[in-house]
């Protein structure tokens, strides 16, 4: 049920609240945020809005880069990290113009509610569910330096393996024997409950927490399936709990996909399904996967452009660090039943219609999620709308471990990006089905390809440790 202004007035009453805060997000997917003393929220403010410069949030806009944020009632939440009672929203931004405003086509949640509009329009479905699984580490302590003279990252969590000689209890967690592992060597158990309760408490329901394979601090939080835009708040706030609990419990908490070299990497699976009048669109028994003909030409969709996604899902240089053999990690563009190696896995134990979906496996989370949301339904629609057929272009399903194949088997598939720079290499080649019914604007397109180039071009030139293990003594 949509809320009015009187329920946040009422809300700000009820709980003592003495700040209210807005966040919005920048082009990279993170927080920023402006606050005003409760007693100035109104009527007006939900009409009206905050002024914001446009310009700082990396956003090339053709017009005047004031811009006005209008809150979104729905998202009120306590923010349990403020000491002052804070209440917190998110929303949308806002061209100012005559003779009312319209929506910045460029900002994230406007993006992603016009993905959810032209999925409407279609006629294919009216509603996409999704569940992204998030992986991230927990870190004691770490820290770096990037100078002339110091090129370096040292960090440690007290349960590694690397520990061993010196945590004094002998509480330490094998190399990549952490899955699920109970305490006393899960050490983060509370700091994630926490979490998790939180969540809760913010209306984001969880399925589980669990310690995940990599010894040094690996842990994984899975919610709900749930509306796709809602999700996208969703996971801005999962991370702003996540990151926040951790520095209550004396932690750091990160979603670089591979932070440390040796364990596995860090993704953001995400699982997803479509509906329409409240039935799903993914399922018909019988078939393979028991999934729909929808479901496997969204899939062909997803596998024909693959590429230029991992621009928008693995948008770091770090991505594709994580997407290497030998790690559960895919490499292989192709589907496939319960099988982790191919790039869309779909889980044997979703067996009742209204929950047979598959995962995508390549998305990461430092990511901005409404962008990859939207693209992922974008790319899909697409493959639905031109009936791309997975199988008749050779992507599976490939019911076999990808990892294991011959060399000269291997040489016959098709493959993701290896490097950011060839992810978006793809993307200026292939966005189209992006653009189509304007839901991202050439523009934002363009501008984010160039601040990434910009991005890779800079960390091309910074010497790493590894070069002088390598070629110091040549």
């Amino acid at each position: 049920m949509s809320k009015s202004v009187q329920d946040i007035l009422a809300l700000i009453e009820e709980k003592g609240i003495k700040m209210v805060d807005f966040k919005m997000v920048d082009i990279n997917g993170q927080y920023r945020h402006v606050t005003i003393p409760a007693q100035n929220f109104s009527e007006d403010t939900m009409k009206n809005g905050i002024g914001f410069d446009a310009s700082n949030y990396g956003y090339a806009v053709v017009e005047k880069s004031d811009m006005v944020f209008i809150p979104d009632p729905d998202t009120a939440v306590v923010d349990p990290f403020c000491e002052i009672p804070t209440l917190s929203m998110t929303g949308n931004a806002m061209i100012i113009a005559s003779p009312e405003n319209r929506p910045l086509a460029q900002y994230p949640r406007n993006i992603v509610l016009a993905a959810e509009k032209y999925m409407q329009d279609s006629g294919i479905a009216d509603t996409m569910l999704i569940l992204p699984e998030f992986e991230f580490y927990l870190f004691d302590q770490v820290g770096w330096e990037v100078a002339p003279n110091t090129i370096g990252v040292t960090l440690d969590t007290e349960q590694s393996y690397w520990n061993s000689a010196v945590e004094g209890k002998g509480v330490i967690v094998q190399k990549q024997k952490a899955y699920h592992i109970a305490k006393p060597f899960d050490k983060a158990y509370e700091a994630r409950s926490e979490m998790c309760l939180h969540m809760k408490d913010m209306g984001i329901e969880i399925n589980y927490h669990h310690p995940e394979v990599a010894a040094s601090g690996q842990f994984e939080i899975e919610p709900q399936l749930g509306k796709m835009s809602e999700m996208a708040d969703a996971t801005m706030m999962i991370k702003y709990i996540i990151h926040n609990t951790a520095l209550k419990y004396g932690k750091t908490a990160t979603f670089m996909p591979k932070p440390i070299y040796g364990e596995a990497g860090s993704g953001m699976h995400v699982h997803m399904l479509l509906l329409k009048d409240g039935e799903p669109v993914f399922s018909q028994d019988g078939a393979y996967a028991n999934l729909s003909e929808t479901a496997h030409y969204f899939m062909g969709g997803l596998l024909k452009h693959i590429a230029s996604l991992c621009a928008l899902t693995n948008p770091s240089t770090n991505s594709f660090k994580r997407l290497v053999p030998g790690f559960e990690a895919p490499v292989t563009v192709g589907y496939a039943t319960s099988n982790r190696s191919a790039v869309i896995r779909i889980p044997a134990y979703a067996k009742t219609p209204n929950k047979r979906r598959f995962e995508l496996r390549n998305p990461d989370a430092t990511c901005n999620p409404y962008f990859c949301y939207a693209a992922i339904l974008m790319a899909g629609l697409d493959g639905v709308k031109n009936k791309i057929d997975p199988h008749a272009n050779g992507w599976g399903p490939y019911d076999v471990n990808l990892y294991h194949l011959s060399d000269e088997e291997k040489a016959k598939l098709h493959h993701l990006p290896t490097s950011l720079d060839e992810a978006l290499d793809a993307l200026e080649a292939d966005h189209d089905y992006l653009t189509a019914g304007g839901v991202f604007p050439e523009e934002l397109l363009k501008n984010f390809i160039k601040t990434k180039r910009e991005e890779c071009r800079e960390l091309a030139k910074i010497p790493h440790p590894a070069e002088f293990d390598r070629y110091y003594n040549l």
